[in-house]
């Protein structure tokens, strides 16, 4: 027992060893140099704690914070209720059931930046052509080109990819729902509203939780969808943190300010999600 006890052991050791390499190592290092005024390269010195008082300081950075709230917040809840609505759907009793399913999670298959340029040749082409063939003068400007609404095209984007993954999630919790309780219900009168909010919903509550919780924590870590779209812009509408540390510590010579940046921002990740876990898993219990 022992002996098969240090073998599992010493299979541990290389992916234990590997994930604190490029992983816990980095992120060491990272907490360390917010404390410096490293420039990413060159020397440096320990500047204390004067990072993370400038962050609070720096109104671009309380711009990234608003934008990425505000994508992240919408994004959640509109993912979420497409996802549940389409897994309802494929969970009828109707044809090609399998094929859907395998159509509807295409787009998670495909690349956020062949997404994003796809997307940006819609918005900025395809859209604004049409509209104006058929007389629709709201839409036939480029909408990424306002600083008012380009964060609506980079949501559009990021609902119709995140979609796929999320609705095999609710997928997998509708098929724990048993056939038998529906019946019941359907002899007692109850409508399909009143099936889904007091039988199905409650059951699947745990998957509700889980993707309202990675789908938030995605969204705040808004990347690749920002630089395939918009980049940023129009001016600075559109710079989500994880861009406005990107550019900051890798082009602006500002690697130290903005690993304080990103500590910060780590730190409010960890406690929204921690937030969310609870008070979501407090209202599964209610139910």
């Amino acid at each position: 027992m022992k002996s098969k006890q240090r073998a599992y052991l010493l299979m541990t050791i290389p992916a234990v060893a590997l994930f604190f390499l490029f992983h816990t190592f980095p992120l060491l290092q990272g907490v360390f140099y917010s404390f410096t005024n490293w420039r990413g390269y060159g020397d440096w010195e320990f500047v204390g704690l004067s990072n993370y008082f400038n962050v609070f300081q720096d109104m671009r950075a309380w711009s990234a914070y608003g934008f990425t709230f505000q994508f992240a917040i919408v994004s959640t809840l509109l993912v979420n209720l497409f996802s549940l609505l389409v897994a309802l759907g494929l969970n009828a009793n109707i044809k090609f059931q399998k094929t859907l399913r395998a159509i509807y999670f295409l787009p998670n298959i495909l690349s956020i930046l062949i997404v994003g340029f796809i997307f940006q040749f819609i918005f900025t082409l395809f859209l604004p052509q049409l509209a104006t063939l058929i007389g629709v003068e709201a839409l036939s400007t480029n909408i990424l080109g306002s600083p008012d609404h380009a964060w609506i095209g980079v949501v559009i984007m990021a609902v119709w990819q995140a979609v796929a993954f999320n609705t095999i999630l609710y997928l997998a919790g509708l098929q724990t729902v048993p056939a038998e309780v529906f019946e019941a219900a359907s002899i007692d009168g109850a409508n399909p509203w009143q099936r889904f909010w007091k039988i199905t919903f409650p059951i699947i509550a745990p998957f509700f939780t889980i993707n309202m919780v990675l789908a938030l924590k995605t969204f705040l870590m808004v990347f690749d969808h920002i630089i395939a779209l918009t980049g940023g812009g129009p001016g600075y509408s559109t710079e989500s943190i994880s861009v406005l540390i990107y550019r900051g510590g890798f082009e602006g010579g500002q690697f130290g300010y903005q690993s304080a940046n990103a500590v910060i921002y780590f730190i409010v990740i960890v406690a929204l999600s921690i937030f969310q876990l609870r008070v979501l898993q407090k209202r599964e219990v209610q139910q």
